[in-house]
């Protein structure tokens, strides 16, 4: 019947009860958590997005994002079961769970690139990769271990120009004959602002190192038993990737400057125009398939890499360590500016 022609009473009792469903439909909420590998910064920004502008909201989560940092380990915390999600650093990390047979899989890879780069000062010109070799490295325990045994078997480098890398930019700035680690998100920007010169930077990514990173990762129990709460957080978390690097990201920096009182928001901006300036999120087959794309081709090669590098072992099934089921959907494209 229309309710055109219902009587005014029952229409109005219709009413009520379509207003008193609503707040209960909205109480349903499935909660997730998520925990990023470090405070919040611009590289998280889409994850924060999503929060702030109610994209999770939309596909039915009540996301809470748990931040990182030096004295937390929120991998761990996933595996124990007290997260759903967490934001494993790249590649390796699927690699080495599967190694220690961790049951843990990447769902999705937010970073199409790898940031790593190598710093260098303005009047060293870099024509290619072998050019920092009579340099002095300054490399990270954990980069000596990962992308600098891929540097010695694919281009040749000599661990004996290597000397620690702590995080502290000075031994770089006053060694014009060094090169330094870094992301290209941040530590540019650091040495810019410390020493008032703009360095050279090289993108690992462009010469070959091909790791995803900053990927979404979770339990094989929740992707067996949950795939639909792992579809809804995978698309949604898309979503807002598109919104924070191309829409109005206000939302997203307000809640990641809450989070993290010492940022700012002149890096915030750096950050993301360096994310699309070297299409670290945007790039490659994300242009067709989504931001979070991920190929069975790309993960061969680079695990072949790993271990002719030595840094993986030959005998395990790398495929364990991802699914592709939930992205390469052109989910969001929709929402990257035609130009």
């Amino acid at each position: 019947m229309n309710p055109a022609f219902l009587p005014r009473t029952l229409t109005a009792a219709l009413l009520a009860l379509v207003a008193a469903l609503a707040p209960a439909r909205g109480q349903t909420l499935d909660k997730v958590s998520f925990g990023t590998n470090w405070v919040a910064e611009a590289e998280h920004g889409g994850f924060f997005q999503a929060v702030a502008d109610g994209t999770y909201k939309n596909y039915g989560l009540d996301v809470t994002i748990v931040p990182g940092g030096p004295n937390s380990n929120n991998r761990m915390l996933l595996i124990a079961g007290k997260l759903d999600f967490f934001m494993s650093a790249n590649t390796l990390q699927s690699f080495d769970a599967v190694t220690n047979k961790v049951p843990l899989v990447a769902v999705a890879a937010i970073f199409q690139k790898d940031p790593q780069v190598f710093l260098t000062h303005p009047e060293f010109k870099i024509g290619k990769l072998e050019d920092l070799k009579p340099l002095t490295l300054l490399v990270s325990k954990e980069g000596v271990a990962s992308y600098f045994q891929w540097l010695k078997s694919e281009y040749g480098f000599s661990e004996s120009k290597v000397k620690p890398y702590t995080f502290n930019s000075q031994p770089f700035i006053v060694n014009k004959q060094s090169a330094m680690q870094g992301y290209v998100t941040s530590e540019p920007y650091a040495v810019e602002k410390a020493a008032g010169f703009k360095p050279n930077v090289v993108l690992l990514a462009d010469y070959g190192f091909n790791a995803y990173s900053t990927l979404i990762e979770t339990r094989t129990e929740i992707v067996d038993k949950k795939p639909d709460l792992v579809q809804r957080f995978v698309d949604a978390s898309m979503i807002g990737w598109y919104n924070y690097l191309y829409g109005d990201n206000t939302p997203g920096n307000a809640m990641i400057k809450k989070l993290n009182p010492e940022m700012t928001d002149e890096l915030l901006k750096y950050s993301t125009a360096k994310m699309k300036e070297y299409g670290i999120v945007d790039s490659g087959e994300t242009l067709k398939d989504g931001i979070g794309a991920m190929t069975d081709a790309r993960v061969a090669s680079f695990f072949d890499k790993m271990v002719r590098a030595g840094v993986v072992r030959r005998d395990i099934d790398y495929r364990q360590a991802y699914t592709l089921r939930f992205i390469n959907k052109g989910v969001g494209l929709n929402l990257r500016p035609k130009n």
